[in-house]
């Protein structure tokens, strides 16, 4: 059990399972996390990535890792804080939170990636997810050099801009009261029958990320008066944000975010 002292149970207290309600009933099943259609406008908020110009572009995680483990390398191996060690082919990203790499390393987003490799951003029909950038990949497995999304989590800094934006787009700013939900996959005493909720202020948002209930942001976060709604599944590199035109055209166009519409994906 959680530390009562800890500024999420104290900042974030636990609100009722129904809360969630009116997201499965706009949504449907949450396992994976309530994905909202648009509230009446809808972008995805991409996960960064990282790139380090002086680690090789021709050696991917798995060559790394298999090279290591012929040498008799022990222990768990990571680079720019990638774990190397895992049973199949190392891809290298992973689940859950993260943030900048540290030194060496710079922002490479997506349409940069995009505009090297000839990959579509979001290939047609898909959503951001371990399936983008197949020209980026050898073998299914990234270079060494390239430090991709997570799954199921925003970067941090990520994150932190995110709630900025939406702090600046709501009536009460900082005091906007909010709930979070945390799908049972995220959660390392998970409950299948009952949705884990809290619920705080949005300008406390920043604290939810190191929840210690989770390695994982929210799967979804809400303003209490529904005027907008996040959520990031499980399985994807991105977070979609529905909610009012002038919140998506601020994320559309903010120089530290990058975000997209997916037609396919309203």
């Amino acid at each position: 059990m959680p530390d009562a002292s800890d500024p999420v149970t104290a900042r974030w207290p636990l609100a009722s399972p129904r809360t969630a309600d009116w997201l499965r009933e706009l949504a449907g099943d949450g396992v994976t996390g309530f994905m909202p259609p648009p509230l009446p406008d809808a972008a995805w908020v991409l996960g960064a990535m990282y790139e380090h110009d002086r680690l090789p572009a021709d050696v991917t995680y798995d060559a790394y890792h298999r090279a290591r483990a012929a040498e008799g390398g022990a222990g768990r191996e990571t680079v720019g804080g990638i774990d190397l060690t895992g049973v199949g082919t190392a891809t290298g990203g992973g689940l859950g939170r993260a943030e900048h790499p540290g030194p060496g390393w710079r922002r490479l987003r997506w349409a940069e990636l995009a505009a090297r490799t000839g990959d579509p951003l979001v290939p047609e029909g898909l959503l951001p997810s371990y399936r983008c950038f197949p020209s980026a990949r050898r073998d299914g497995s990234w270079p060494l050099r390239i430090t991709p999304p997570t799954e199921g989590s925003l970067d941090r800094e990520t994150w932190n801009r995110l709630t900025g934006i939406l702090t600046e787009h709501s009536p009460q700013g900082p005091d906007t009261r909010c709930l979070a939900y945390y799908n049972p996959l995220l959660l390392r005493d998970p409950d299948f029958d009952n949705p884990h909720v809290r619920t705080g202020r949005l300008g406390d948002a920043g604290d939810l990320y190191d929840n210690p209930e989770a390695d994982f942001s929210p799967s979804n976060l809400w303003a209490e008066d529904r005027s907008w709604v996040l959520c990031t599944d499980y399985d994807l590199w991105a977070t979609k944000v529905s909610g009012p035109a002038a919140l998506v055209e601020a994320l559309l166009h903010d120089a530290e975010i990058e975000a997209v519409r997916l037609p396919w994906a309203p």
